[in-house]
C-alpha cells in the first residue's frame, strides 16, 4: 500500500515522463506518430500476402475472406504488447540511469511508464483494428469487455518478467541481449501465423506449456469468432504472472541500492 500511495503521489511525473516520451519518439519525424502505425500494418500484410495468397493458407472451418487477417492481427498485435513492455522494462534501469543517479523519486514509476507507454500505442493499433471490424463486419461486439482480463493477466505477466530480467540486466548486460534473440524464438513457437491444429499431436500438447500461446488463443476467441475465452485454461498462466510480479518486486527491493552503485 505503501508503494501505491507513493506511486499516486508522483502521479504528475509518471504522466509528464509518458507523454515526453511519447514525443521524443517521433520529433524530427515527418511522419511522426504514423510510424506507430505502419511498422505492425507491414507486417500483417507481409504475413497476409505470403500466408493467405502465395502459401493459399486458411482457417479451418471458415469460409471468410477475412478470417485469416482477422487472426493474424489478434496475436501480433498483443504480441507486440507483450514484445514492447518486456523489451523496454528489461532495458529500463540502464536506459534512464542518469536519471536514478540524479533524482529521488519512487523507482517504481519506471515499471509503471513502460506500461502505460506500451498501452498507449496499443491503444492506437487496435482503435484502428477496431475500425477494420466494423468496415468488414467482424466486430463482436459483445464479447469485447472479455479481452480485459486478458490484458491484465498479460501486462502481470509482461512487466514481472520485464522487472525480474531489469534487475540482473544491470548486473549482466548479456541478459537484454540474451531475451531479445529468445523473444524472437518464442514468437514462432507461438500460434500467430498459423493454426494450432495444423502442428502434429506431441506438438500441440507442448503448447499447453507456453502461456502466451493460452492468451492469444483466448484473443483469437474473441476477436475471430465473439467466444468466450477458456478461462480454467489461464489459471496457470495467472498463477505464473503473480510468481514473476512477486519475484520481480523482490529482487527489484533487495537490488535497489546496489544497482544505482552499478550503474
Amino acid at each position: 500500500m505503501g508503494a501505491l500511495r507513493a506511486l499516486w503521489a508522483y502521479r504528475g511525473f509518471i504522466l509528464g515522463n509518458v507523454k515526453r516520451e511519447f514525443q521524443t519518439k517521433y520529433r524530427n519525424s515527418l511522419l511522426g506518430a504514423a510510424w506507430n502505425i505502419i511498422n505492425p500494418l507491414s507486417m500483417i500484410l507481409v504475413y497476409t500476402v505470403i500466408f493467405s495468397n502465395l502459401m493459399r493458407a486458411r482457417l479451418p472451418g471458415t469460409q471468410d475472406p477475412f478470417a485469416f487477417s482477422i487472426y493474424l492481427c489478434a496475436g501480433i498485435l498483443t504480441w507486440g504488447l507483450f514484445a514492447e513492455i518486456t523489451n523496454r522494462a528489461t532495458g529500463m534501469f540502464i536506459e534512464h540511469a542518469n536519471l536514478l543517479k540524479k533524482l529521488s523519486f519512487p523507482r517504481l514509476c519506471l515499471p509503471v511508464v513502460v506500461v502505460a507507454n506500451s498501452l498507449v500505442n496499443f491503444g492506437i493499433l487496435f482503435g484502428l483494428f477496431l475500425i477494420f471490424l466494423v468496415a468488414t463486419g467482424n466486430l463482436h461486439a459483445a464479447a469485447l469487455p472479455a479481452m480485459l482480463p486478458l490484458l491484465v493477466l498479460q501486462v502481470a505477466l509482461a512487466i514481472g518478467m520485464g522487472i525480474s530480467l531489469g534487475v540482473l540486466n544491470v548486473f549482466f548486460r548479456d541478459v537484454g541481449q540474451f531475451f531479445t534473440l529468445f523473444l524472437s524464438f518464442w514468437f514462432w513457437f507461438t500460434p500467430i501465423v498459423y493454426p494450432v491444429n495444423i502442428l502434429p499431436e506431441n506438438v500441440q500438447s507442448l503448447m499447453s506449456y507456453n502461456p502466451m500461446a493460452r492468451l492469444i488463443h483466448g484473443y483469437q476467441q474473441i476477436l475471430l469468432r465473439g467466444e468466450m475465452p477458456d478461462w480454467a485454461s489461464l489459471l496457470p498462466v495467472a498463477v505464473l504472472a503473480a510468481l514473476f510480479c512477486l519475484y520481480g518486486l523482490w529482487q527489484f527491493r533487495r537490488h535497489a541500492g546496489e544497482m544505482v552503485d552499478e550503474l
